[in-house]
């Protein structure tokens, strides 16, 4: 790619690089949303929890049409239809605070879910793309992670702004401020993409691979990619789900408060300095992603996930150790929790699980020329692996008796080997005879 065409991409960039953010800021949303609902309806956790899990079934539901509709329509109008989706959830959502509905709340999750299913369909091939594959198209795509983890990490700062009182007396109305500025930016968005020319593939090409005898499934790296994305959110979202439940167990005591201290609270600034981690990787591999392959960086970020899971399984769980965690409270918004060096571990895992999704793209969907936009939505379907994979690891806990939060563990260890092979040998294109153009 030219320099010209590099200036020329500049503003799309942009707007891909954005509307990655945006996708982080609304999903993440729920998870909060989630808790504010289950105290205000009085509903059990589980109920809590649906929110989030609506936006990923509606990834398993939308996945594969999604990559469908982006073969049939292109970029700019696949991103135009899923904002005007995404504006329609947020404002159900929003509706459900003043009918104080809990279920119109889940109908509107699951018509958000469809959107972030689109925006994610578009932004990574687009990405990889603009960035002309390979080293450069994998280090835009971290570029993008990094702002979808910081839009992420914003959410729970203004949460905790928005409700100084704490999660147990907050009302759908007091976050009605970051609905309404999901609103804006969805409309924002919409504006600048209907402004914006966003280069696109052939229609001869879009045409011919919709017809021919060959899809994304026919090659075998893409395959196991979209194994690997599967294994990988699961791993990304398990690692946190359950560090956070077994530190406020009350009944295990884990961080030694003699119920004289918050664990609820400790917990909750444990898991956000997992997603701090997250950020910080994501702006590593962001600087290093057009020096380092995206296979070196997978085959890294494997092996030190996989020393570190395995370092908190087996540590003993009385050895305290201070960490610095995001705590987002009237002190401020870092300090120090004495939690077990179990914990610890755990945590730097987000360095690992934040470049994977990147590396596994670029992988995937290197050589597959005009069947990448097909594969971007069967990819979506896989991110489902995110709801799948943690509820495993809690049914090892539940099937414990409740104390098997390490040993449910070697899912992840698990996951992360079948990364590693993934990056060691299953990433090779063996299907080079495939005509891709």
């Amino acid at each position: 790619m030219s320099s010209t065409e590099k200036k020329n991409y500049l503003l799309p960039i942009i707007v891909m690089i954005f509307l990655f953010a945006m996708v982080s800021f609304v999903t993440n949303l729920a998870s909060p949303m989630g808790d504010i609902l289950k105290n205000q309806f009085n509903v059990p956790n589980w109920m809590g929890t649906l929110g989030v899990f609506a936006n990923f079934i509606a990834y398993a539901v939308m996945g594969y049409p999604a990559g469908n509709l982006l073969q049939k329509l292109g970029y700019k109008k696949t991103a135009l239809i899923a904002i005007a989706i995404g504006f329609i959830g947020v404002g159900i959502q929003t509706l459900s605070g003043t009918l104080g509905s809990f279920e119109v709340y889940l109908l509107g999750a699951f018509v958000a879910g469809f959107s972030m299913c689109l925006l994610n369909t578009v932004v990574n091939p687009m990405l990889n793309k603009l960035g002309g594959g390979g080293n450069k198209g994998n280090q835009l795509i971290q570029i993008g992670g990094s702002f979808n983890s910081l839009a992420g990490t914003a959410v729970i700062i203004l949460t905790g702004i928005l409700i100084p009182e704490g999660i147990k007396n907050a009302q759908i109305s007091n976050v009605f401020p970051l609905m309404f500025a999901a609103l804006a930016i969805f409309a924002f968005a919409f504006i600048v993409i209907a402004l914006t020319t966003i280069p696109e593939n052939e229609k001869q090409q879009q045409i011919s691979s919709a017809n021919d005898k060959y899809s994304p499934l026919s090659f075998r790296h893409f395959i196991f990619g979209a194994i690997g994305i599967f294994v990988y959110v699961g791993v990304e979202v398990g690692v946190p789900n359950v560090l956070n439940k077994w530190l406020q167990n009350p009944d295990l005591d884990i961080l030694q408060l003699k119920g004289l201290g918050s664990a609820e609270a400790i917990a909750g600034s444990v898991t956000a300095t997992y997603w701090m981690m997250m950020l910080v990787g994501r702006l590593l591999g962001a600087a290093i992603g057009s020096k380092v392959s995206a296979k070196s960086m997978l085959i890294v970020a494997s092996v030190v996930g996989l020393i570190l899971t395995l370092a908190a399984m087996f540590a003993p769980t009385n050895i305290m150790v201070n960490l610095p965690v995001f705590k987002n409270d009237a002190n401020g918004l870092f300090g120090l929790a004495n939690v077990p060096i179990n914990a610890a571990l755990l945590v730097f895992v987000g360095l690992c699980t934040s470049v994977m999704w990147g590396g596994i793209f670029n992988l995937a969907v290197e050589g597959l020329g005009k069947y990448t936009e097909k594969a971007s939505g069967i990819f979506m379907v896989m991110v489902c692996g995110g709801g799948i994979l943690p509820l495993l690891q809690n049914g090892i806990v539940d099937m414990t008796g409740g104390i098997g939060y390490l040993t449910s563990y070697w899912v992840i260890v698990v996951g992360l080997a079948y990364l590693l092979y993934y990056a060691l040998v299953g990433c090779k294109n063996v299907n080079k005879d495939i005509p891709v153009k």
